[in-house]
């Protein structure tokens, strides 16, 4: 794993559709927007957030862990959509050792069945792997996330089993979670 090319400057991605990048206070209200909205966390270890201030100190939160080389959140810019934050897609739990890291995800509930979350997805799964030179990507999935597991299959990802009562997750209990796994050597194929 080259941490250096995801932690030394802000790794901006681009596809047709969509841009990656750092997410700033100036898109406080598209944050908000999606933090607000018990819909979007149905199926996440995240508790929404009533609070725009806490919301803007969140986004304070997601530079001080990049600095620390903890977790990465991206906003994913719509193009298609003015160039509009309408999602996040994170990496995080960077095990060198293994050479794996997890992924998780999550879009504005207007912008829901567009292809948005799976080209985010195939953009970020691409940089770890040609860029980062990473071997494994992960992600949790909570069995009843259908539009979750649909976006991972199509991206490449393959269920390799169910965790039970395996995880306490934010406002959730002990959940049931699917790992979902990508190797660099299927990407490659």
């Amino acid at each position: 794993m080259n941490i250096e090319m995801i932690f030394g400057d802000f790794p901006v991605l681009e596809s047709v559709n969509i841009i990656l990048k750092r997410i700033e206070e100036t898109d406080i209200n598209e944050v908000f927007e999606i933090y607000n909205n018990e819909k979007v966390f149905e199926f996440c270890g995240i508790i929404p957030k009533n609070n725009i201030d806490t919301v803007r100190n969140m986004i304070g939160h997601f530079e001080r862990d990049y600095k620390k080389k903890s977790r990465v959140k991206w906003g994913i810019f719509s193009k298609n959509h003015e160039n509009k934050l309408v999602g996040i897609i994170e990496a995080m739990d960077f095990n060198q050792k293994v050479n794996m890291v997890t992924i998780g995800y999550f879009l504005a509930e207007r912008y829901w069945g567009n292809g948005i979350a799976s080209e985010a997805t195939s953009l970020l799964s691409k940089f770890l792997f040609e860029t980062a030179n990473v071997n494994r990507i992960q992600a949790e999935v909570m069995p009843k996330n259908i539009a979750s597991k649909h976006v991972l299959i199509k991206n490449g990802f393959m269920k390799e089993g169910l965790l039970r009562q395996a995880s306490l997750w934010s406002g959730k209990g002990v959940v049931d979670l699917e790992i979902y796994g990508y190797l660099k050597e299927d990407y490659d194929r």
